[in-house]
């Protein structure tokens, strides 16, 4: 059992949110893994595709592998208080990239040697000493982040927002108290503390913290606790499904790739440049070439010059993907 000591400073500063950075970490893990998840299915080629660049590589890298459960908090910042739901991203980014250095080997080195059944990685190791691997790492999830999640980002925050708007019901008639305690059949609460039903046992006092509580839709269905750093204690547990998978076929996401990467895609029947779609779709010219790129490396569209122009066309691929999601 695990216990979460808290007070009255505690509860009244108790916050909920959801986590574009957990998400990411949790889709990441299940692309490098090459699972499926129950719900949104294949992460798709472009989230794979995205395993190939060095920094989504060097995030995979701290990622729990073969059976270990640790994951460095300075992965998945706590999210801000206040922040509007489609700038979380940047401000966790930003934060991941301002970890302080001895955080960073504390976290890294320390409980990593402590938690994981496997060394650090020699590559690694020199890139936390030499003080880059903040930058490299926040680099590594903006770069998974627009290739495999922006675009899902409403729908997934949405159904985090479902949970949380259930949780506030809860909480408007039953208190506090009694909906920590309905979260999940593996927290408790114990009037000074919440409980965690785990296979060790441990003890850290909460009071006086704020406590973010972050509901996740794309992790596994379990309870874990962020708690590495002093005053940044965060509790994830799984969303509730509600309305999930009733309005789309399971992958819809993946498969679609997102709304406007589905739309060029679409549209690329005909081979066109990168000017022709921005006029036919109404995105700016640079933001259908950033498209392009991603759905290229993803083997979903082929390119070949036409004299000044670069032609754009979907592939077979790309096609029954598309038929798939009709």
């Amino acid at each position: 059992m695990f216990t979460l000591g808290v007070d009255v400073e505690t509860v009244s500063r108790t916050r909920w949110s959801p986590s574009p950075a957990a998400e990411s970490m949790a889709w990441l893990k299940l692309t490098a893994a090459s699972g499926t998840h129950p719900v949104f299915g294949d992460p798709g080629p472009l989230a794979r595709a995205s395993l190939g660049h060095r920094d989504v590589a060097l995030l995979v890298d701290l990622l729990p592998h073969s059976g270990d459960i640790y994951v460095p908090d300075l992965l998945i910042p706590r999210p801000g208080a206040g922040i509007r739901r489609d700038e979380l991203i940047e401000e966790q980014i930003g934060r991941i990239e301002a970890t302080a250095q001895d955080e960073v080997e504390s976290q890294v080195f320390t409980y990593t040697e402590i938690h994981w059944s496997r060394p650090l990685s020699a590559t690694t190791r020199e890139l936390v000493e030499s003080g880059r691997i903040q930058r490299r790492l926040a680099n590594g999830l903006a770069r998974f982040w627009r290739d495999a999640l922006a675009d899902g980002w409403p729908e997934l925050s949405a159904a985090a927002d479902r949970d949380i708007a259930h949780r506030a019901k809860s909480v408007i008639s039953y208190g506090i108290g009694r909906t920590l305690g309905e979260l999940h059949p593996e927290i408790g609460w114990a009037g000074d503390a919440i409980t965690l039903a785990k296979p060790w046992d441990g003890e850290l006092d909460l009071a006086g913290q704020e406590l973010v509580l972050v509901p996740g839709v794309l992790g596994k269905p379990e309870v874990t606790a962020q708690v590495d750093v002093p005053g940044e204690a965060v509790l994830y547990y799984p969303a509730r499904r509600i309305g999930a998978g009733r309005d789309r076929e399971p992958g819809r996401i993946a498969q679609v790739v997102g709304a406007a990467r589905a739309a060029l895609l679409a549209d690329l029947e005909t081979a066109r440049s990168t000017a022709e779609l921005a006029r036919r779709i109404g995105y700016t010219a640079g933001t259908v070439s950033y498209h392009l790129s991603a759905l290229h490396r993803a083997g979903l569209v082929s390119k070949a010059r036409d004299g000044r122009h670069v032609l754009y066309q979907q592939t077979s691929q790309a096609a029954v993907l598309l038929a798939g999601s009709a």
